[in-house]
């Protein structure tokens, strides 16, 4: 207090004593002399620097925060060392919890960044960026256990509970609520295109004061179907091939068989020549259609690259019209909205796995509508619906897995074809609930 009061005084009187310099300069002559005026300019150095330096220790002390912050390493945001960050934010640091090489004071001063950290404003909205744009679907579940209101937390998880996918959204919430903290689960919802399959991890967390958990869903539907797919063609290829091997010899042998008995039949009795000919015939025609059967199943690890191009789906539809109405006598139908939608696609493949649905439509019902428009996202969205009877809930995880058939003379290859084919144009298809009667497929791309 006492050295302030001095540094006051020394201001004063180093005003006081250029105003009196000033004011003895004007009296001492009227006309200034080049010599005076030099005088007095050095005379006053002295009361002007006792005022600037007791201005200088009067002004206030700004403490310097350069080791108040550091750097986590692989981030640019500091963050205080020990304590709270202030303000509203609960988020506290323990020094003793971080490792010798997280804890880096800055060392030069002269950095922006260590001069002007982030404000928590800036923290605070890139933080909410990341959680946005986060690519799996994140949601807040009430309590640290049991059943809690869910609530989303980014546009992943909005985006799955919009019109359009999960078809009930509170039978999801419920299935996110009963998940255990700490465990990674691979469940099943319903959606408009069908059942989907997602991986779930939940963890407990407390937020000022609020026990609550954060579940992360990530769908891997379309994943496991392409793996799946692989699968499937990588074990029909070896399986077509090994029976190929055996099955090409047996048919080559018994074809020769039936001619060297021809030739030996003068020296036969007939009862058994004739008992030899049924047989190598009989051997002779099934090892042919065993040929036939296994060569339809090649086809699956055979199907050529997809070559995509522009589409006008309007023609397409009246292509296969034009092929398909005949069979159906008038009571197969196609729609497209709008009618100049257009698509990149392989428009052999899309219409080969088309003819497979409405082939199947065909054998099931007798009426069957084909209808194309746009779904939300901008993704195209196809949908063959028939009259028949409809696939029975318990089949219906089964009906596009290579040799499944529910035909007593099926061979389990054209749904499974239809998979093949859509999933190599970069689309999916399932098997929908179908309001009314029949069987329903939704294509996606």
């Amino acid at each position: 207090m006492a050295s302030e009061r001095a540094l006051k005084l020394g201001v004063a009187a180093g005003a006081a004593g250029l105003m009196a310099l000033s004011i003895a300069a004007d009296l001492l002559s009227s006309t200034p002399e080049p010599r005076r005026i030099v005088l007095c300019g050095l005379l006053a150095v002295a009361p002007a620097s006792l005022v600037w330096q007791c201005l200088r220790r009067l002004a206030p002390r700004v403490p310097r925060m350069e080791n108040a912050y550091h750097r986590l390493p692989g981030g640019d945001t500091p963050q205080p060392l020990g304590g709270s960050t202030g303000g509203d934010g609960n988020i506290a640091t323990t020094v003793s919890a971080l490792q010798p090489a997280q804890l880096q004071p800055h060392q030069h001063a002269g950095r922006s960044s260590a001069a002007h950290p982030p404000s928590p404003t800036d923290t605070m909205l890139a933080l909410e960026a990341r959680l946005e744009h986060a690519p799996i679907a994140l949601f807040r579940i009430e309590h640290a256990a049991g059943a809690g209101a869910v609530s989303p937390l980014n546009a992943a998880a909005r985006r799955l509970l919009a019109p359009g996918r999960a078809s009930a959204p509170q039978d999801l919430h419920q299935l996110l609520a009963a998940q255990a903290v700490g465990q990674r689960q691979l469940v099943s919802f319903d959606t408009e295109r069908g059942a989907e399959r997602a991986l779930v991890a939940v963890s407990a967390l407390a937020l000022q004061g609020a026990s609550q958990r954060l579940a992360a869903l990530m769908p891997v539907e379309s994943e496991l179907e392409a793996e799946a797919l692989n699968a499937w063609r990588e074990l029909v290829q070896v399986l077509t091939h090994e029976i190929m091997n055996s099955l090409t010899p047996v048919a080559s042998l018994s074809r020769t068989a039936c001619g060297l008995l021809d030739e030996a039949q003068a020296n036969l009795p007939a009862d058994i020549h004739a008992d030899l000919g049924t047989a190598l015939d009989a051997i002779a025609r099934r090892a042919a259609s065993l040929v036939d059967f296994v060569g339809s199943y090649r086809s699956l690890s055979t199907v050529p690259q997809a070559q995509a191009q522009r589409v006008l789906l309007e023609e397409l539809f009246e292509r296969l019209k034009a092929l398909l109405e005949p069979q159906w006598q008038g009571k197969l139908t196609f729609s497209v909205e709008p009618a100049s939608l257009e698509v990149m696609i392989d428009p052999g493949q899309l219409e080969q796995a088309l003819i497979n649905l409405l082939k199947n439509a065909a054998e099931a019902g007798t009426q069957a509508q084909v209808r194309a428009r746009l779904s939300r996202g901008g993704r195209l969205r196809i949908e063959v619906a028939d009259n028949g009877p409809g696939v029975p809930e318990a089949l219906a995880a089964h009906i596009f897995t290579p040799f499944f058939s529910t035909k007593k003379q099926g061979r389990g290859i054209g749904l499974a074809m239809v998979r093949h084919l859509v999933h190599a144009n970069g689309g999916t298809v399932r098997h929908a609930r179908s309001v009314g009667a029949g069987a329903r497929f939704i294509l996606t791309f």
